[in-house]
């Protein structure tokens, strides 16, 4: 919600106003009635005017966007004067974008002002304003100047003057001597501590002290004066070209009032400029947030100069634009590049340049990692290399030299060869390139520079020995001039008259540093235009022959030496010789050095793979001034790419990724200072599979049974000696190869006996080291064994015998085998009616034998066959075909393959009786049970060579002697089967026990109702004792009903089981009454009292349950626990109400009521509710767990 508020100014009577915010800042919106109608706008801008600065004379323009329904008025005012005059002011609208045009032809300075421009409808009105700034160029001598006395009333801006400390080149006056150049100041003002000694150089002050103690002065008075406009001001960036051949600078400036007026100078003469970089011309100064960004485009070399930005006539930045003199002879050129490999660009330039720009995609590209800037000794050729590209690499790269500019693209192609969803690997070709002699091309420029260089001096020389007024003297520091030599030419008259010369001191020959070793004698040596006396110092102390120095003076050469050089002696050394002195540094120390032992340690090769990093550590003492370098094969190598460098005070390493073959070679670490410099070497070894043996494979011997190639060693071993080759073989036609061996390291030929006469083979050599094989080197043409014999044709195929899946054939050896051995024979076949003959067997498959049984066959179809020899050179001549023969069996009696007389099936399960047989023509079948034709609802089956018997549902009464009868026209055949339908027996009857004689018990029971149903049935007697407890079989296949049972001992109580058995098993037993001890006892009369009998019988009870478990997968698992009950209970186990006793995953075991089970891996199916449930004849007892598998 916005808040309103009421005003009445501009408002008509019965109107309200109300303040509204338009979204675009600056624009003033004022709405006339409380409630808009329905789809209703008051006025708003959408784009409005903006502030501009324009030079005199130029075209001048406001553009806004106006919105609002109905269509809004748009008007244009200024605050000090009319818009009425439509010569000088002229308004516009375009329906087709909507824009509102104002427009000022050929402006001049008096229509700089504050502009507002309104849009007005029933609904409400919308206000903006905008400045225009207008720089007056010249003197205009009708303009009327402000008297001075307007500065006392207080209105300084009137007489204040828009122009710069630094005047134009046409209005500077001749500077005095020792007078600076204003241009020096300038530059110191808004330069880096770095930048001083050039800017010096370049204007010719060597006091550095009074340089910089008259610059902090100049800093303070400019810093306050800057205070009065600014409140921050940081990052001053000097000018210099972008990507686009712009060139700009920039500064973060905070104004304290942001109406306050920006002025840009070069050269001390105001140059116009824009505020939208959308706009044509040449100068733009756009504002980002505090960052002022001053650009300008269409770079010419009268572009140079010094540029000033000032606010308010206060000057906050200069910094100084230079374009050298410089093109490009060459330039870059587009290059293709694959995945993974370097690209390089190269140039030449006419003039030697010490760093030129790269732009990659209109980003300024550095030394790196990713990119190697190259430049050659005498800077004109300059090279960009981009390393490792990728597909993200491609586009437009560029490099500029001062003000020129060239570009070129960056094509990168997937590699083809890599394997796929596996990255490619790193390559160590370089694509690009000019395609000229580079080195050619800039030596011819050097040359050329050269000769302009000596023309020059001649022609200096040339203008030196002409007479010329003499030059003023250089501008000196006025607190530290240099001393001037005085020598005045002698007046010329009649008579000459000669003037005497006075000569004044100067050095000839001054004092520079010196870096002296520790131990070793040092000499200062200073020269002079004359015979003079001096005085040495040494830290401004006064120095005398003595304590290891020595002066010495010949006439005007004067030295100080040093006879033994100590730490104490490396101080600043002076030489004074009365108004003139001179200086020089001396530093004493030592080569640097390396410890013994980390010398002999880092000479040690550095052994690795391809692939692998190499690393390279060298400790060494610290010390001042240290440069480290690390070469390759007497190359410096620069940290970035695959190179890693580190450099510490005490140490230094160096780190290769991803080493290759090339990456080998020597390596050297370089400690330099001022007094020398040292080496450390050690060499790098990668190792890898050996290169592919040297081609071509030469064929030395070629026979029937011998071919001999030879073929010569790699070019590269891979770092490690090769040693053997391995040899492999494929016969042509074939696509399997074979390894027939290898040989030693020292022998590049290979003898191959196992080949075959006529063949053709092809071979591939490999070259092993202990890296790995290498890749193969492959013969470019098949090589035979010897010449083709082929043999002469056998006889003609012969028919052995014919059925329908099987026709077998003879033939005879060929009369003339030519002389070479027979090694088996060719078979082919022809269906009548057709053309085609078909191979039954290939060359490499012979036959043998002379006959062969051909399977290949369909019945009832005709054939004939012929065949041919094969010996070493191949097949031979064919023979003459055979007569055709039928596909089909020879008619026979039937007869059964190996039927089953005796079949046993449990009743109610289907009876099935398979009988095979072979007959030919196909016989018929017929079925009996006991010689009478079988009943309806048993199934017969008949297919080619079987026959099937099937009783769905089997009863007793199904069992009996089964028949079958195959008839033909040849013969018939039958055989006889008995089925017997069967089930497990019933239990017999009750058992009674008699004793005949001691120590013998005669059994006796009643028969089985099974016992007349089946006559394979029979009895098996079972007995336990008291002493053992554990029943035992006594007695097995008894046909008969009674069984007299020996060694029964007295005292001890038996107890005997009777089952019946048949082919379908055991019935449930026939308990007999106990025997022995307790039945022998008087029973007790009971005089009528209750009985005092105990029964232990009970239903189960579970005494111990489960316990849940929770093992972990594929672990093992035992799970107890503990029943009891009277009889014995029977124990099922469940898993997730599923009875698990008859799974074999599940190892379950019952002792005494202790009843257990075991899982050997628990499975995640295992998962679930385990149920131990034990029942006898009283009840049920039952207990459950919970048994959870974890991953």
């Amino acid at each position: 919600m916005f808040r309103r508020s009421k005003v009445t100014e501009g408002t008509a009577s019965g109107q309200v106003g109300i303040k509204k915010k338009s979204r675009v800042p600056g624009v003033m919106i004022t709405q006339f009635i409380e409630t808009l109608p329905e789809e209703k706008t008051h006025p708003d801008f959408t784009r409005k005017p903006i502030a501009l600065t324009i030079q005199e004379g130029k075209f001048a323009y406001f553009k806004a966007i106006v919105t609002g329904d109905p269509q809004p008025t748009v008007t244009w005012s200024r605050n000090n004067g009319d818009v009425s005059d439509t010569l000088r002011y002229q308004t516009k609208y375009d329906p087709t974008s909507n824009e509102h045009t104002f427009e000022m032809p050929n402006v001049m300075p008096d229509q700089a002002d504050t502009y507002k421009c309104f849009a007005l409808n029933e609904y409400g009105q919308a206000i903006v304003t905008v400045v225009l700034n207008v720089i007056a160029v010249g003197f205009k001598k009708d303009k009327v100047q402000p008297p001075p006395s307007e500065a006392t009333n207080g209105n300084f801006k009137n007489v204040l003057k828009r122009k710069s400390k630094i005047r134009p080149k046409s209005e500077q006056q001749e500077r005095k001597d020792g007078e600076m150049d204003p241009r020096f100041w300038e530059l110191l003002l808004s330069a880096d501590k770095k930048d001083y000694e050039g800017i010096c150089a370049e204007f010719g002050v060597t006091n550095f002290r009074w340089m910089l103690k008259q610059l902090n002065e100049k800093k303070k008075e400019r810093e306050e004066d800057q205070a009065q406009f600014v409140n921050h001001l940081s990052n001053l960036k000097p000018m210099q070209v972008n990507s686009d051949c712009s060139a700009s600078f920039e500064i973060d400036m905070d104004l304290l009032e942001q109406s306050n007026s920006i002025y840009v100078y070069k050269d001390g003469e105001m140059i116009p400029y824009t505020k939208e970089l959308g706009e044509k011309m040449k100068h733009t100064l756009n504002k980002v947030g505090r960052k002022y960004i001053f650009s300008m485009r269409d770079l010419m070399p009268d572009d140079a100069g010094l540029y000033q930005l000032d606010v308010e006539g206060v000057t906050m930045f200069s910094t100084e634009f230079k374009i050298p003199s410089v093109d490009f002879l060459v330039k870059i050129q587009e290059v293709k590049a694959i995945e993974r490999e370097d690209a390089v660009f190269e140039c030449v330039l006419s003039n030697p340049f010490s760093k030129i720009l790269w732009f990659g995609k209109n980003l300024p590209l550095e030394q790196g990692d990713k990119y190697d800037i190259v430049v050659s000794e005498d800077k004109l050729i300059h090279k960009l290399v981009i390393k490792d590209c990728m597909i993200v690499d491609k586009g437009i790269y560029s490099v500029c030299a001062g003000i020129k500019s060239c570009n070129a693209w960056l094509v990168v192609e997937a590699d083809k060869d890599a394997q796929k969803g596996k990255k490619a690997a790193r390559k160590t070709t370089r694509a690009g390139g000019s395609g000229v002699d580079l080195q050619k091309v800039a030596e011819e420029q050097q040359t050329k520079l050269t000769q302009e260089r000596e023309e020059r001096k001649e022609q200096i020389k040339a203008a030196a020995a002409a007479p010329a007024p003499e030059p003023p003297a250089e501008p000196k520091a006025p607190k530290d001039p240099e001393p001037v030599i005085v020598n005045k030419p002698a007046a010329v008259a009649d008579p000459p008259v000669v003037e005497e010369v006075h000569v004044v001191p100067e050095i000839t020959c001054g004092l520079s540093d010196v870096y002296a070793f520790r131990g070793k004698p040092a000499d200062l040596t200073v020269k002079m235009n004359i015979d003079c006396d001096g005085t040495w110092f040494k830290d401004g102390d006064q120095m005398n022959s003595g304590a290891g120095v020595t002066i010495t003076k010949d006439v005007t050469s004067h030295k100080l030496t040093i006879r033994s050089c100590t730490d104490d002696d490396s101080r600043v050394y002076r030489f004074v010789s009365g108004d003139i002195s001179t200086q020089g540094k001396v530093t004493v120390g030592d080569l640097p050095e390396f410890d013994p032992d980390d010398l002999h340690k880092f000479s040690k090769p550095v052994i690795v793979r391809v692939g692998q990093n190499a690393a390279f550590k060298m400790p060494f003492p610290p010390q001042e001034s240290l440069v480290v370098s690390w070469f390759k094969d007497g190359t410096e190598i620069n940290d970035g790419g695959g190179v890693k460098i580190v450099r510490e005070p005490n140490h230094s390493r160096l780190l290769l990724r991803d080493c290759l073959r090339t990456d080998a070679g020597e390596i050297k670490i370089q400690l330099k200072n001022p007094f020398g410099a040292v080496e450390a070497t050690s060499q790098l070894i990668v190792l890898d599979r050996p290169g592919p043996p040297e081609g071509p494979v030469e064929t030395l011997e070629t026979t029937s049974s011998i071919i001999e190639i030879k073929w010569n060693p790699p070019k590269d071993d891979g770092g490690s000696a090769v040693t053997n080759y391995i040899i492999e073989r494929q016969q042509a036609g074939q696509s399997l190869w074979t390894k027939l061996g290898d040989v030693s390291a020292d022998k590049t030929s290979f003898r191959d006996r196992n080949v075959t006469h006529g063949k053709k083979y092809n071979y591939r050599i490999y070259a092993e080291n202990p890296e790995g094989l290498s890749d193969a080197l492959e013969t470019t043409d098949s090589i035979m064994a010897g010449i083709l014999i082929l043999s002469g044709p056998p006889g003609a195929p012969t028919v052995v015998s014919a059925s329908k899946t099987c026709i077998k054939l003879t033939w005879t050896p060929p009369e003339d085998d030519r002389g070479v051995p027979i090694i088996g024979y060719q078979l082919e076949k022809r269906k009548k009616d057709t053309n085609q003959w078909i191979v039954l067997n290939a060359i490499n498959e012979p036959i043998e034998d002379v006959s062969y049984a051909v399977k290949e066959v369909t019945e009832g179809a005709e054939y004939e066959f012929r065949v041919s020899a094969i010996n070493e050179s191949g097949s031979g001549d064919l023979s003459p075909p055979s007569a055709m023969v039928c596909a089909k069996n020879p008619n026979m009696r039937p007869c059964f393959k190996d039927p089953e007389d005796f079949i046993v099936v449990r009743a109610g399960n289907s009876v099935r009786v398979k009988v095979f047989y072979e007959a030919e023509p196909p016989p018929q079948i017929t079925w009996f049970k006991d010689d009478e034709p079988i009943s309806p609802w048993i199934n017969v089956i008949n297919t080619e060579g079987m026959s099937q018997l099937v009783i769905p549902s089997s009863k007793r009464s199904d069992s009996g002697l089964y028949t079958i009868k195959a008839k033909n026209s040849v013969g018939e055949a039958s055989f006889d089967i008995e089925v017997r339908v069967t089930d497990e027996p019933k239990t017999p009857g009750p058992v009674v026990l008699e004793s005949t004689v001691d120590g013998k018990v005669m059994i006796s029971w009643a028969p089985s109702p099974d016992q007349e149903l089946d006559d394979r049935m029979y009895y098996v007697v079972s007995q336990r004792d008291s002493n053992t407890r554990v029943w035992k079989n006594i007695a097995d296949r008894i046909f008969t009903t009674t069984y007299t049972a020996n060694k029964i001992n007295p005292g001890t109580e038996y107890h005997f089981r009777i089952y019946a058995k048949n082919d379908m098993g055991l019935s449930d037993p026939s308990q007999s009454p106990t025997w022995g001890a307790n039945s022998n006892r008087v029973p007790k009369p009971s005089y009528g009292g209750i009985s005092s009998e105990v029964s232990f019988e009970r239903p189960p009870s579970i005494l111990v349950p489960l316990k849940v478990h929770s093992p972990p997968k594929g672990y093992q698992l035992y799970m107890t626990c503990a029943v009891r009950g009277c009889p014995t209970p029977s124990v099922s186990w469940y898993l997730n109400d599923v009875c698990i006793n008859s799974d074999n995953n599940y190892y379950i075991t019952n002792s005494f009521g202790v009843c257990s089970m075991y899982i050997l891996r628990v499975r995640t199916i295992d998962s679930g509710e385990y149920k131990v449930v034990a029942t006898n004849s009283f009840g049920q007892a039952e207990c459950s767990t919970k048994l959870k598998v974890r991953d």
